[in-house]
């Protein structure tokens, strides 16, 4: 069965590069020169194939792995094959560097999916091969495959990262995780997330302990109500833990490597005074709490086909007649999150050639009241990407969940790129769908691509005061 999983996957990664090598060819011909931030990324890897390292355009606001990796690449191919001239750093040759990456990630999220699911390894081949095919044509992931963004590179090194944190190899996950730092600085948030499933681990065993000492058979071990009672016992325990110096020796000892990178960080955030480098007038930081509830939107579209079900539905029906006054409370807390804390990115409301656009202004701004109105949609999608997480552990759901406040809520500018890596990551750990919804939840994902990469190719319009093609994209 192994090895004819292993012919399956193979030829599928086959299939997957040739169709994605035909669709590279057609967006290349179509949009040869380079479009929106491949103004600033080629321009600045071509200046590093030339050996320039030295030079930086203060636009680009990115550390530079992405034109490191690139130049790491090309250089050796082009001295193999003997190339010279325009070929050499050329936009396409530059784009297809994240083909390579769309390769790396279809099977960093199939290792991936067999290192998580391990207890559902019978009778789930399919299963298997079709979920880490699925994601990797994640449709915002999928597109940027074909263009010369960090996206893939960046999604490529923090699977890798999370993936070795799985296997134990903390020291080659800390590695990994520098340096998809280098493509993206808010990786930093999944590096620590990848050492706070440690301490989750830590917590959950102690938390256990505990509970058997005291012989609470009322719950789970690892699990609490979804109460303010609940929430209380939780914060006391983890005050304590932090305040225990033995708690805190037992997981330094594992996690040093990430706490080193950590302190590298640190000191590049002294150094730079921030975390952006270049331009920080388009990337300031804020308090923008409904990015989170965006992102609870967002999730509940894409997963729908796997995450959604009648029995769901009725269990939260269930839970609002059990817990009134906590869903009262939230959607309360919620109201006032987004009257106070809503902030809207000079981006978004003037470049049209992004989705989010249309998305805000179509909907958003219909109406002031509308964003009011979607409160009750927000507290139901947030309910559903929290009860996907029912077989997950209490600890290792709030790291994640504190990775994904830090990832989502300072973020000014409603950017569905920045969804990608929290997204595979909630979609990693759901359980296993079963064979009809994975081919649903692949159904939907490729008529989202086909659309979104007709839309570029095919419907360009013009500034009236450019000549130049524009073309819409996520």
């Amino acid at each position: 069965m192994e090895k004819f999983e292993g012919y399956m996957f193979t030829a599928l990664c086959s299939t997957n590069f040739l169709i994605s090598c035909l669709i590279f060819s057609r967006v290349t011909r179509e949009q040869r020169e380079p479009y929106m931030d491949e103004l600033f990324h080629i321009p600045q890897a071509q200046t590093y194939c030339q050996g320039k390292f030295n030079e930086w355009d203060p636009m680009i606001t990115t550390l530079p792995g992405l034109y490191l990796v690139s130049v790491g690449v090309i250089k050796p191919v082009v001295w193999l094959a003997d190339l010279t001239g325009a070929v050499v750093c050329s936009t396409a040759m530059l784009r297809f560097i994240n083909l390579l990456f769309n390769c790396g990630n279809l099977y960093l999220l199939y290792l991936l999916i067999c290192k998580l699911h391990l207890r559902e390894k019978t009778r789930t081949t399919s299963r298997r091969v079709l979920s880490a095919l699925s994601l990797s044509t994640f449709p915002v992931l999928y597109f940027f495959n074909f263009l010369y963004y960090t996206d893939a590179g960046s999604t490529f090194f923090i699977l890798f990262t999370y993936l070795m944190t799985l296997y134990g190899c903390h020291k080659a996950s800390a590695f990994l995780g520098a340096c998809s730092v280098l493509f993206r600085q808010t990786n930093i948030i999944w590096v620590a997330f990848c050492a706070g499933t440690l301490v989750a681990a830590k917590m959950d065993e102690t938390w256990r302990v505990e509970h058997t000492k005291k012989r609470d058979e009322k719950s789970p071990p690892s699990q609490v109500p979804l109460s303010f009672s609940g929430a209380k016992k939780v914060i006391l325990f983890t005050l304590e833990f932090v305040t225990s110096p033995s708690h805190v020796k037992a997981v330094l000892l594992v996690a040093w490597p990430y706490a080193v990178v950590g302190v590298g960080f640190l000191v590049f955030v002294v150094l730079n005074d921030g975390i952006v480098v270049g331009d920080r007038t388009s990337h300031e930081a804020c308090l923008n709490f409904p990015q989170l509830f965006y992102f609870f939107a967002f999730t509940l579209f894409f997963s729908l086909p796997v995450s959604l079900c009648y029995y769901r539905v009725l269990r939260f029906l269930q839970a609002l007649k059990k817990q009134p006054l906590f869903f009262l409370f939230i959607t309360a807390v919620s109201l006032f999150l987004v009257w106070k804390f809503t902030f809207v990115h000079r981006y978004l409301l003037a470049d049209n050639r992004h989705f989010p656009f249309y998305v805000w202004k179509r909907l958003f701004q219909r109406h002031e009241l509308v964003r009011f109105l979607l409160v009750p949609a927000y507290v139901f999608a947030g309910w559903n990407f929290l009860d996907s997480f029912k077989s997950r552990s209490l600890f290792w759901s709030l790291a994640f969940l504190a990775c994904l406040l830090a990832a989502t809520v300072p973020q000014k500018l409603l950017e569905f790129r920045y969804f990608i890596v929290p997204y595979l990551m909630y979609r990693l750990h759901m359980p296993l769908p079963s064979l009809p919804r994975l081919i649903v939840e692949f159904v939907l994902y490729t008529a989202v691509n086909a659309a979104t990469l007709y839309i570029f190719i095919s419907k360009t319009f013009h500034w009236p005061d450019s000549t130049a093609a524009q073309r819409f994209m996520w």
